[in-house]
């Protein structure tokens, strides 16, 4: 079956075209008043995500797609001449393991085992036949057991996997590494070789000999936080009959170790912070139990395991070279470690963002993007020394047609801003307006959209993201902000938001768009805030808490964090504990406990069977705020959960932002016709 990921793009109408040409002499307007062609409809269609990639035995590259025109399926997909579909219509690879999922699906050869959505059961797929998948885990008459992070097992006929059992209890779920048989075609019930912990991941079969990896953590820690990672060794019958701890164990050094692989010599890398508070690559040494540096850097090589499938480095084909990827200030970087000798090559491609790599003898596949490329997949091809690239192509874009809209893009600036502590500085990325058809009044400054990211343990990166662009081509600023707990900047930033979630995140944001503000570059009178999930929490408690900005969105915001202790999934269950602490804490810093303090209009957009932040967070903080007599406005979807993937939802969520701003804060008309939703207490 065909793959509609490469969708054509809208063209440009004709007085746009005619500005990418520079014919036309910009006109005066108002900021956030300019008409431009990235329209929501051009946003909604970039809105493809990449879910995990894999190479199959031919050693091309399957992927994952997120689809927002089909609802938002995910769909296993293997790269051709023109990509094909590799999962039929009715099946979705997406599993809901710590409901973030990741790591749905495995290839062997030409066989691909994968998650399916609707079920959670796994299936069997093999590549090309057009034969139905073949579910190979039981049907238990709900999608109550889940599966993720699955491999392969070369030495038995039998497929590994981390497994997530609802079936007891459906907030607090059992977690094990389970076997599933691939032996015959019975279904059988999954095997549970490894349990006692509240959560395993990375489960990485040695295959040169019958030994396991696993990494594991336990409430109240999250991954990044303090973790484990054991070596277990099979029996003849496939059973663990002996295992080791590799690193974790040690109570005086914390650290949290990540991302096993072995190699194909049969030697365990993996990723931890020990000591330094930056993830860096390590070796065991089998025979002593000792752990090694392989390349000592203050940056990170990996990324917090919020999904699962994380695949920051990887080795080209049976050589003992390692390609790897790491995060510094702000920018990724690319390069081949040579693992005998310690020698590293650095590499040269158009990113300036990476993420997940898989490799096979002299190319690799890896995801990444710049301030000029959207975030895509590239195939880079090796001299016969694998130290130089010798050819990069994109091979799939999240915005195919993103090219035409070049002359009305806004270029990044990365920037420091002091934070309240003297001496102290945090991180973001201001976007200037940009649009070849207007400038804006010459006694007048843009008003800013401050972005929040989500996590809170997370990152925001300088890419380009048609998202921002439809901001910034409008004659809005748009700052996104790296505060205090953010990571990308080691475990010393990133602890800064231990115990004060709802203080350093609303401080930094605060800051940064003071900073701004104070710098000339926006005005102060209209200054909005925005975020998503935790992105949220920090909008809504900046409008509690402070005074700075005029109006904010939340975007399935945390509003409650009582109620979120409550009803939230069990992968997060103890999360507050770290950031915020008590019950006092949580009651002061929930903004659904001080609606008296907000004084601006608040929009909400919340998924209806959202289990992460559940609705009623939403729908307490509306009706206090319309209670109080604020503007107030609250838009819930049906079929969506923590998070907005269908296309129509994608683009209503933008434009009633834009909409809402523009009428409450901005005073300004937009230019595009929008029916704007009915706001109480204003309409």
């Amino acid at each position: 079956m065909s793959s509609s990921s490469h969708a054509a793009s809208l063209a440009l109408p004709a007085a746009d075209a005619a500005a990418v040409a520079g014919d036309v002499n910009p006109a005066t307007a108002p900021y956030g008043s300019w008409r431009s062609p990235i329209t929501a409809d051009v946003v909604a269609g970039a809105e493809k995500h990449l879910k995990g990639i894999a190479l199959a035995g031919d050693g091309r590259l399957l992927w994952i797609e997120t689809r927002p025109e089909e609802k938002g399926r995910m769909v296993i997909v293997k790269e051709e001449s023109k990509p094909v579909d590799v999962i039929p219509q009715g099946f979705a690879a997406r599993t809901l393991v710590h409901e973030y999922g990741g790591g749905a699906f495995a290839v062997n050869n030409d066989v691909v085992v994968f998650s399916n959505y609707k079920d959670q059961r796994l299936y069997k797929q093999t590549v090309g036949i057009g034969s139905p998948p073949v579910p190979l885990t039981p049907d238990y008459s709900a999608p109550n057991v889940s599966y993720a992070d699955g491999v392969f097992d070369p030495h038995f006929s039998r497929y590994i996997t981390v497994m997530e059992d609802h079936r007891a209890d459906s907030l607090n779920p059992t977690t094990t590494i389970a076997a599933i048989n691939l032996g015959d075609e019975e279904v059988h019930e999954p095997k549970v070789l490894i349990s006692g912990s509240d959560f395993y991941a990375f489960p990485r079969i040695d295959q040169n000999k019958k030994r396991m990896v696993w990494m594991e953590w336990s409430h109240p820690n999250m991954p990044w936080d303090k973790s484990e990672l054991w070596v277990g060794y099979f029996s003849e019958s496939g059973d663990l009959e002996r295992r080791i701890c590799v690193a974790g164990a040690n109570q005086i050094l914390v650290e949290s170790p990540t991302e096993p692989k072995w190699s194909p010599e049969g030697e365990l890398f993996f990723v931890t912070d020990r000591r330094s508070g930056f993830w860096n690559i390590y070796k065991w040494v089998e025979q002593t139990n000792e752990v090694v540096p392989i390349y000592a850097l203050d940056a990170e090589f990996t990324r917090p395991l919020w999904v699962f499938g994380i695949s920051s480095y990887d080795f080209l084909g049976k050589s003992n070279h390692m390609i790897f990827t790491y995060r510094q200030q702000g920018r990724s970087y690319l390069g081949v470690l040579e693992c005998d000798s310690g020698s590293i090559s650095p590499l040269d491609i158009p990113f300036s963002d990476l993420s997940n790599v898989v490799a096979a003898d002299d190319y690799f596949y890896i995801e990444g993007a710049s301030t000029s490329v959207p975030f895509s997949l590239a195939k880079v091809t090796l001299d016969v020394n694998k130290t130089k690239v010798v050819d990069f192509s994109i091979i799939w874009s999240s915005a195919p047609g993103a090219e035409q809209y070049k002359s009305f893009l806004s270029t990044p600036e990365f920037f420091e801003f002091p934070t309240m502590i003297p001496g102290q500085k945090a991180y973001a990325y201001f976007y200037p307006p940009s649009n070849p058809n207007f400038q804006g009044l010459p006694d007048e400054k843009p008003p800013l959209l401050v972005k929040v990211h989500g996590g809170p343990t997370s990152e925001t990166n300088a890419i380009l993201d048609l998202n921002v662009q439809y901001w910034t081509s409008r004659g809005w600023a748009y700052v996104d902000v790296n505060y205090g707990g953010s990571t990308g900047y080691g475990r010393e930033y990133r602890e800064r938001l231990f115990e004060k979630w709802g203080i350093v995140d609303v401080d930094d944001c605060c800051s940064c768009a003071i900073f701004l503000v104070d710098s000339g570059k926006v005005n102060g009178q209209r200054l909005c805030i925005t975020g998503r999930s935790a992105g949220g929490y920090t909008t809504l408690a900046s409008l509690a808490f402070r005074n700075t900005f005029k109006a904010g969105a939340s975007v399935y915001g945390v509003a409650d964090f009582s109620l979120l202790k409550e009803e939230t999934h069990k992968f997060e269950k103890h999360d507050l504990d770290h950031f915020v602490g008590d019950e006092k804490a949580c009651y002061e810093r929930s903004p659904i406990n001080f609606t008296d303090q907000f004084t601006c209009p608040v929009i909400l957009f919340q998924g209806l069977e959202d289990k992460v932040v559940p609705p009623d967070q939403a729908r307490k903080i509306y009706k206090a705020l319309k209670e109080k007599g604020l503007p107030v406005a609250l838009v819930e979807y049906e079929g969506e959960q923590h998070g907005i993937r269908k296309a129509e939802n994608i683009k209503f969520t933008l434009e009633q932002q834009m909409v809402f701003f523009a009428r409450l804060v901005g005073k300004f008309e937009v230019a595009d016709n929008i029916t704007p939703i009915k706001i109480e207490n204003f309409d």
